[in-house]
């Protein structure tokens, strides 16, 4: 894959060390790109070290708008105006109790806080970074949304089923608006991923999709890192499952 070195990436969510977000930045990195990644806490700084020197971590709450657009700042400012954004923010922030309701029983802070979670942080991202990639002429964005909600339901998470729905709403509009700009907007559902989040519940029906077993982080990097590459140029809106066949069964 090609178009990454020297260029200036953003990832968000990258605050795991077994997480998407982290495996995404290693991949962006190993491919030459100089990534900034992002989280809501000081652990983000021991995932950048582990990166090496060329790369940095950002401390910042991505739902709220002053400062996404103040991460962007520092970030062009250290190394330059970002050329490619993965949006992996999501799910839950460290430090904040998640808990799962039916739709009857959420109340309105916590469907607003799935939304702002969930697909206004990606949102607020690319809002900041858009005017340097049009300036620029070339872009690439990558949402991490689900196959919950874009294609299929959990109980107890209508919210954030909801907000990833809508994150793919997000990407294709970005993709339409700036399609002749040589900016690509993709997102990338995985399904059962093993992380170091996942819940015991969470591996088994990753164990009993098609393949077997559960996805792994780097698997979901892959697929990120394609749509993040030059080569990527002709793929703009798409919706790239990466589940292990396993929302194409119809007979469980």
């Amino acid at each position: 894959m090609q178009g990454f070195q020297d260029r200036v990436a953003i990832v968000s969510g990258a605050g795991s060390a077994d997480g998407i977000g982290f495996a995404v930045a290693r991949a962006l990195a190993a491919a030459g790109a100089k990534v900034a990644l992002t989280a809501t806490t000081a652990r983000i700084f021991d995932r950048a070290e582990a990166l090496g020197p060329t790369h940095a971590g950002f401390i910042a709450d991505l739902t709220d708008a002053a400062d996404a657009a103040r991460l962007v700042a520092e970030v062009t400012e250290r190394f330059g105006a970002p050329a490619i954004l993965v949006n992996n923010a999501g799910m839950i922030q460290t430090g904040r109790a998640h808990r799962l309701r039916r739709i009857e029983a959420t109340g309105d802070e916590g469907w607003q806080r799935d939304l702002d979670l969930n697909v206004t942080t990606a949102f607020h991202m690319i809002r900041a970074v858009l005017p340097a990639m049009q300036a620029a002429g070339y872009g690439r964005i990558v949402n991490v949304a689900s196959v919950t909600g874009p294609v299929v339901a959990i109980e107890k998470a209508v919210g954030y089923g909801a907000a990833k729905a809508a994150m793919c709403g997000l990407t294709r509009g970005v993709a339409l608006e700036n399609a002749r700009l040589g900016i690509t907007c993709n997102a990338v559902l995985p399904g059962w991923i093993a992380t170091g989040s996942s819940s015991k519940g969470e591996i088994a029906a990753g164990r009993r999709s098609p393949t077997g077993r559960p996805g792994t982080p780097g698997e979901v990097a892959a697929c990120c890192l394609f749509l993040a590459s030059s080569g990527a140029s002709y793929v703009n809106g798409a919706m790239l499952v990466v589940d292990g066949a396993n929302s194409i069964v119809e007979m469980k």
